[in-house]
């Protein structure tokens, strides 16, 4: 398994449904209690994330970790 594309894919995931939500980078970063520029950098799979930080993006989209890293 390759730890870059499982983070790509993750990366997408988040971005799709925020998204599809209709929210912003800063909207998600402001319900996430992160810098925008994190959120960014999360979504463009540019950092190794944490399952915290997973779990607070995905509390902050109301869906299960389970949406995110299918």
């Amino acid at each position: 398994m390759d730890y870059k594309c499982e983070i790509t894919k993750i990366a997408t995931r988040i971005r799709e449904i925020r998204v599809e939500r209709g929210m912003t980078i800063q909207e998600l970063a402001y319900l996430c209690e992160m810098e925008r520029s994190n959120l960014s950098r999360i979504e463009a799979g540019r950092t190794n994330l944490t399952i915290k930080t997973i779990c607070t993006i995905c509390n902050a989209l109301k869906v299960n970790l389970t949406d995110v890293v299918k």
